[in-house]
């Protein structure tokens, strides 16, 4: 039944870090308008903490979304987004069987 792989990540950022870093995540979204693969990718925020992150994928398949990790754009993204992130708080990985806008 499974349609796709999902992905939610909670990122704690360096107080007074969260604007950068929502900005380097939302760059890296328009950088995933190459990938056919990407079906999604939000990035929220949340107001009763303001150093939280949250960033919401779904993939076709999450061999798609370790291939995306590899690419030298990404990896460039991803090094200028980790002096920002205290912490990674959650990952859940998820397969995704249906839903609005899939």
């Amino acid at each position: 039944m499974k349609i796709a792989f999902g992905l939610i990540t909670k990122f704690k950022a360096h107080p007074g870090d969260r604007k950068a870093l929502v900005n380097i995540l939302l760059e890296a979204a328009t950088g995933l308008d190459k990938y056919n693969a990407c079906i999604q990718y939000v990035v929220s925020v949340n107001e009763e903490d303001p150093d939280v992150v949250i960033v919401s994928e779904v993939w076709t398949d999450e061999g798609h979304h370790a291939a995306s990790l590899d690419n030298e754009e990404v990896k460039a993204v991803i090094e200028r987004a980790k002096p920002l992130i205290h912490s990674i708080e959650k990952s859940v990985k998820m397969d995704v069987v249906g839903g609005k806008g899939l």
